[in-house]
Order: C-alpha cells, then sequence, then structure tokens
C-alpha cells in the first residue's frame, strides 16, 4: 500500500520571531521543526504501511530550509519525502497548498492520504478536504482512529457528541486528531538511516501549478491593549448595576 503523508515544517513554537516591513509575513527561520499534529499522522501512516507492507512517503510545501522538520519524520521511518519549495508560492492561500499538494501527490501516486486536520501556523482546518476534491476521492476527516483493510478505510470520526463510524474505499483522504496514535521517537539507526533517504525537490513549475493568486498583508497593527473593567462595589444592591450593565450590552 502507497501511503503519502503532507507534513509541514513551521518555525519553533518556542522561538521569537519578526515580520518583514515590507512584506508582514513572519521571517522564516532556516532551522525549522516538523509541525507537531504532523507527528501523528507520520505515525498512522507508518503502522498501516507496516501492516500491509507498504511504504511512506512524505509531501511537504514550504521553504525547505535545512530540512530539520522532514529529517525527524524521515527518522521515523518514513521511506521518502518529496519538497515543493519556490519563492512563488509565498503568501498562497489554503486552495494553492491543496493544488500543490495534490499535484505532487498524483506525480508519487497514492493508496491512501493522511493529513493532520490544520496546520499549527495556519489553522484553516479545510486543506485535506479541499485535497480530497481535487484528487477526486473521499474525505474522511476528524479521525481518531483508522483501519485500512480489504480495499477500504474506516474511522471513527470525532464530534461534539463521541464519535461517528465512517468507511469510504480506497484510495483516500483522512484526517487525524492529536492523540489518535502515540508517535514513536526516532532511534540513532533511523536518525542516521535518514540522512540518506532520498528527498526529492520540486517547485510550483515543476507541478504546473499557477502561483498568481496569493495572499498579500496590507498593514499589520497591534492589537488595543485591555481597557481596565468595572469595578462595582456591593453595598447590597450591587446586582441591579450588573443587570443594567448587561442590558446595556444587550446580553439580556
Amino acid at each position: 500500500m502507497q501511503v503519502v503523508v503532507c507534513v509541514k515544517q513551521i518555525p519553533d513554537p518556542s522561538g521569537t520571531y519578526t515580520l518583514d516591513p515590507e512584506t508582514h509575513f513572519l521571517v522564516r527561520p532556516d532551522e525549522q521543526v516538523l509541525d507537531d499534529t504532523d507527528r501523528y499522522g507520520v505515525e498512522m501512516g507508518l503502522q498501516i504501511a507496516q501492516a500491509h507492507g507498504g511504504s511512506v512517503t512524505l509531501v511537504s510545501m514550504g521553504p525547505k530550509g535545512s530540512m530539520q522538520g522532514i529529517r525527524q519524520a524521515l527518522a521515523m521511518g518514513a521511506d521518502r519525502a518529496v519538497v515543493v519549495d519556490d519563492a512563488d508560492l509565498k503568501g498562497s492561500d489554503a486552495l494553492t497548498t491543496a493544488q500543490v499538494l495534490a499535484a505532487a501527490i498524483q506525480r508519487t501516486g497514492f493508496d491512501l492520504v493522511i493529513t493532520g486536520t490544520e496546520s499549527t501556523d495556519g489553522y484553516s482546518g479545510v486543506v485535506p478536504q479541499m485535497l480530497a476534491e481535487l484528487l477526486d476521492v473521499p474525505a474522511l476527516t476528524y479521525a481518531t482512529e483508522v483501519e485500512a483493510r480489504d480495499g477500504k478505510v474506516t474511522i471513527n470520526r470525532q464530534t461534539s457528541a463521541g464519535y461517528d463510524v465512517v468507511e469510504a474505499s480506497l484510495p483516500a483522504v483522512v484526517s487525524v486528531t492529536a492523540g489518535v496514535v502515540e508517535p514513536r521517537y526516532p532511534t540513532f539507526k533511523g536518525i542516521m538511516d535518514a540522512k540518506k533517504k532520498e528527498v526529492e525537490e520540486l517547485t510550483a513549475s515543476d507541478l504546473g501549478v499557477d502561483t498568481s493568486l496569493r495572499q498579500r498583508v496590507t498593514a499589520v497593527e497591534p492589537a488595543p491593549e485591555r481597557e481596565a473593567g468595572v469595578k462595582i462595589e456591593d453595598d447590597g444592591e450591587a446586582h441591579l448595576k450588573v443587570v443594567e450593565l448587561l442590558q446595556q450590552k444587550k446580553v439580556i
């Protein structure tokens, strides 16, 4: 089974960063880490591939930098990686991101595509569904449990009331939640092997993707400081003042 896992390199969330004064985009360092939410997708992909004698290919879009995050995922056990790094993709919206990933995945071939629900530095939450539409396959989202066998994939889909059992034929796209599995830690052997694994580097033009539709940040302003609240001294009728304030805000 050919399993493709979409992963993303992001700046270390514990670091301090600046915005480009002209474009207002984040100045990304060369040293980036694997998005923590993607570790669950990588682990899920590895378990499914190992159970069916398959392989795991990582697909990523974004500045490659030092490839620290990609190497981390390869060290976990993924077989190879495809990285799309193109300056013309800077500022891409969710749709362009999905188009790039879909083109790279189609070029690679797949039986199952696994993604996280959303990236830590983007939070759009729509790329997995767009990806499935572009690949013309079913989308199974918010999976807390995944099983693939006999040409089908079955998931427990997280809901506010518990979970739904959802099944679809392969090929398909599955987005997994954090905690779906316990990600493994790379071994020393895995870290050394990762340095020798194939990493294919592509551009948007290699994939035939239009890069003209991009977001533009026109201005960035500090968030307004919070004003002090209203302090009410309780003289026995403070509740009347609270009710009055709530009425002014049209809460009641």
